[in-house]
């Protein structure tokens, strides 16, 4: 078992000087991974209000980020299609300028390693259940419908049983081998920063449209990933989100 003084050097610029960040399969020529996983074939799209008819989240920066703190009680209203689809855009959407394409979060490299599954319980026109975005199409992909289960979720998180009082759960998994394909030794470092970059735009946003939201990273690692249905090796959960409506 690792030490907390040697996980440190997981966070030290030093990696970048080890001689085999040179062996990066970009370096031989190994072809990238994708950008997005594809949907299940014969899987529901159901696509999302688009960013140029967003009606929502019209508050001021300045406001947003005052106001800006974790939230863990949330009303039973429900967020609207309008509302999610914000916040799936503030958070890992797509914009371009001229012929350059972009995401609204930085990563880096340009790799963008997460995955974004929605725990729905309350959204207007969505069923409950489980469900993936996919921001090149700004569409989600249903993979199960049907509530998932509150005590199911309450206890993978620690039991933090506010987690699956909330409207909806954002629950980023992360597939390494995108950023590792390019930085094999830094890569982890870069995928922990990379996850605070869409959590906070995800704040901000909540606060945007008097929603609230508060991170949470302490969860069971074979129970989550479990409920999203990933594998715990190539792809596994690294944080979440509840979301709901605040007095």
């Amino acid at each position: 078992m690792m030490s907390a003084k040697q996980n440190r050097d997981l966070l030290k610029a030093d990696l970048w000087e080890d001689p085999a960040r040179n062996l990066s399969d970009q370096n031989l020529k190994i072809k990238a991974p994708p950008p997005q996983k594809e949907a299940p074939a014969g899987s529901e799209l159901i696509d999302l209000v688009p960013p140029d008819r967003f009606k929502c989240g019209r508050m001021p920066v300045i406001d947003a980020i005052k106001r800006r703190r974790s939230r863990r009680r949330y009303t039973r209203e429900s967020l609207t299609l309008e509302e999610l689809s914000y916040l799936l855009w503030a958070t890992q959407g797509r914009g371009q300028k001229g012929k350059t394409k972009f995401r609204t979060v930085p990563s880096g490299g340009g790799r963008h390693p997460f995955e974004t599954y929605l725990i729905v319980y309350r959204v207007e026109t969505l069923a409950a259940g489980l469900y993936r975005y996919l921001p090149f199409n700004h569409q989600l992909c249903l993979l199960r419908e049907g509530v998932v289960g509150s005590n199911n979720l309450a206890s993978a998180c620690l039991d933090q049983k506010f987690v699956a009082r909330s409207a909806v759960v954002f629950v980023w998994a992360a597939i390494p081998y995108r950023t590792e394909w390019r930085y094999p030794i830094v890569s982890a470092k870069l995928i922990a920063q990379d996850s605070g970059h869409l959590c906070q735009n995800l704040y901000i946003a909540c606060e945007s449209i008097n929603a609230g939201t508060c991170a949470v990273a302490a969860y069971r690692q074979r129970e989550i990933d479990a409920l999203v249905g990933v594998s715990g090796d190539d792809e596994f959960v690294v944080y979440l989100a509840p979301v709901g409506k605040v007095k």
